[in-house]
């Protein structure tokens, strides 16, 4: 490494547990959690996948997120109540969601 590069950081693993089922996965921050659902093996309700159908909203029970679009398909209201949109959140602490209909693929 030159003296002038600085190594590249680490990227973060959060863990995410949905329920009911208690099933868990890691979301790093390099991936939705939808992406990082299904990479896990884990199938989310999902169509459009960029925030706007609403097919994928869930409960968040506990932790952060942020999105990688400016204004997800949420009202204001729903987002103060703890509901999200997996396909364009992206974990910013560990979480646990509320997805009753996830299956194992």
């Amino acid at each position: 490494m030159s003296e002038n590069s600085s190594p590249v950081p680490a990227c973060r693993v959060f863990a995410v547990r949905v329920e009911p089922s208690g099933r868990t996965f890691e979301a790093p921050e390099s991936l939705t959690i939808l992406e990082a659902a299904s990479f896990d093996g884990l199938r989310l309700p999902r169509s459009c996948r960029n925030g706007t159908c609403r097919t994928c909203m869930c409960h968040m029970n506990a932790g952060r997120v942020r999105y990688t679009i400016e204004w997800p398909g949420l009202s204001k209201e729903e987002k103060v109540e703890g509901f999200i949109l997996p396909c364009v959140a992206i974990a910013e602490s560990d979480l646990v969601i509320e997805v009753p209909h996830a299956t194992e693929i």
